[in-house]
């Protein structure tokens, strides 16, 4: 179908033929010389809808095109680089809800519109050179916005009508043909989860995040190794800190994965963007860090209640908890973790949305209720915590209990440990579920800040303040060494303690024994 119509262009009618074929899922491809001896006029295309699959080469040769519209084919999916030669003026360019993935340049320089709406598959913008006339564009990524609005062209030559009074109140005209220079309005712009700015937006950030990571990756690897590797017996506090010691190494992967992408990206991150974010490697990062988040805190309150239930059931033996029990419960938490960190991998909530691949996608019911559903988790575990050392702290201030004096120690030790984690994550609790519930407090700039010195700062001091400042952890240290030739007069020190107690236990026991 064809109408003769009349289009103002910056103030003048120019006559066009408008070639409007719509709605027919029958036309597959473009072919060749399609329009080819149509009209002599300018001439509008609306393809819109269509099943076109391909644009073939020399598609629009020997047409005078003003504008294109391809918008709504799903499954356009190339476009021949040379379909616009023989043709020209095409100043508009539709390419909304497609599945392609590049542009021809050779349109580029006379195109002063694109509209590439729901173009998902364009994650990477032709050279920005190209775009000489580009105005105006409608996107699909604000990455791709953040790239072009800092774009400007001056313009050498004025058109003969900018003397003319009138030329001022058109606005259009006055800015395409009568101004020094000429900035590109884009949509999407940049937006709260989307900042124009790196991954990490500060030298110290940078710096901070490396330290951290390092000091994560070393010190839960070295704990690991020395529980793992130690002679002694498996008990169940020691299975439960080889967890802890596993979900904080996973942390310190995750910050190393967005600390590699940040050096790389750096000054150049919106370049990356699309790929980046919408790519394995984010979905990676994100599935590290929830399961991650999500076992350490399910550890931790394992562990809690592990002491709570030793220390109020001292002198009950038949009470207690084998190491057959810490496995159930810990293959459970394993499940919950897991499963909390796969979600967003299949559409609830999703870890694209940001940067630093965090679930903050609320944008639909099942994504926010995703969302709050963890952080009323975490925040019900440490109630939980709270509830067992206040319960702890009543048992050993009761004599007719009277708990070992080891156990009371570990559980000091334990209920510093716990209150540090928990403190470190309240700021990030706090903030999360004010923007899971679409009332944000923050910007996503600040949140990483947040990310950097509150969220993974227990998978660094963990290790230190459980493992390294322990008295038994530097004995199996050193044991543990020493079967590598490293540090032999410091293990056999630990070993003529450990004979020496031995032996004097043996003593203390004899007694009883013999009276027996």
């Amino acid at each position: 179908m064809y109408f003769s119509v009349f289009v103002v262009n910056h103030g003048f009618l120019i006559y066009v033929l408008l070639s409007d074929l719509q709605d027919n899922n029958h036309i597959e491809r473009v072919p060749a010389n399609a329009f080819r001896g149509l009209c002599t006029q300018t001439i509008i295309i609306r393809l819109n809808r269509n099943g076109i699959k391909e644009v073939a080469s020399d598609a629009f040769n020997g047409t005078k095109m003003h504008r294109l519209y391809l918008r709504g084919n799903t499954q356009l999916t190339h476009i021949n680089p040379n379909a616009f030669v023989g043709s020209s003026e095409l100043v508009v360019l539709d390419i909304s809800h497609t599945a392609l993935s590049s542009l021809p340049d050779y349109i580029l320089g006379g195109l002063q519109e694109l509209i590439a709406e729901a173009a998902h598959n364009l994650k990477k913008l032709p050279p920005l050179e190209l775009f000489t006339k580009l105005r105006q564009a409608n996107l699909t990524y604000p990455s791709h916005c953040c790239l072009l609005q800092n774009i400007s062209r001056n313009r050498s030559s004025w058109h003969t009508l900018c003397s003319h009074p009138e030329a001022q109140y058109n606005r259009q005209f006055h800015r395409d043909y009568c101004s020094n220079s000429t900035s590109i309005t884009c949509s999407p712009a940049q937006d709260a989860f989307n900042p124009c700015e790196d991954i990490m937006p500060s030298v110290p950030l940078r710096v901070l995040i490396w330290i951290i990571s390092i000091l994560a990756l070393l010190g839960n690897t070295a704990v690991l190794l020395v529980l793992l590797g130690s002679r002694c017996k498996l008990t169940v506090p020691r299975f439960l800190m080889c967890h802890l010691a596993f979900s904080d190494l996973c942390m310190g992967i995750y910050l190393v994965i967005i600390a590699s992408v940040d050096m790389r990206t750096r000054s150049q991150y919106c370049s990356y963007a699309i790929y980046w974010q919408t790519g394995l490697g984010c979905s990676a990062a994100g599935f590290f860090t929830v399961f991650a988040s999500e076992l350490s805190v399910f550890t931790l309150t394992a562990i809690t209640l592990e002491r709570w239930h030793t220390i109020t059931n001292a002198l009950r033996l038949d009470r207690k908890l084998r190491l057959r029990h810490a496995c159930i419960v810990m293959t459970a938490g394993w499940i919950f973790s897991s499963l909390a960190a796969l979600l967003p991998t299949v559409g609830v909530s999703s870890y694209e949305k940001v940067s630093i691949c965090l679930p903050m996608d609320v944008d639909h019911l099942v994504s926010q209720v995703y969302v709050v559903s963890l952080l009323l988790l975490n925040i019900l575990a440490f109630f939980c915590v709270c509830g067992c050392y206040l319960s702890i702290y009543l048992t050993v201030r009761n004599p007719s209990s009277a708990p070992a004096h080891a156990e009371t120690c570990v559980a000091q030790r334990m209920a510093i440990l716990i209150f540090t984690d928990f403190v470190c994550m309240a700021p990030i609790s706090f903030f999360a579920v004010s923007a899971a519930l679409k009332l944000p407090l923050i910007t996503i700039s600040d949140a990483k800040i947040l990310l950097v010195l509150f969220y993974p700062i227990n998978s660094c001091s963990n290790p230190f303040l459980y493992a390294f400042f322990t008295r038994t952890f530097r004995r199996d240290f050193f044991l543990f060494t020493a079967r590598f030739g490293l540090f032999k007069t410091r293990a056999q020190i630990y070993r003529t303690e450990s004979s020496f107690r031995s032996h004097a236990t043996s003593v203390l026991l004899k007694p009883r024994v013999t009276h027996g």
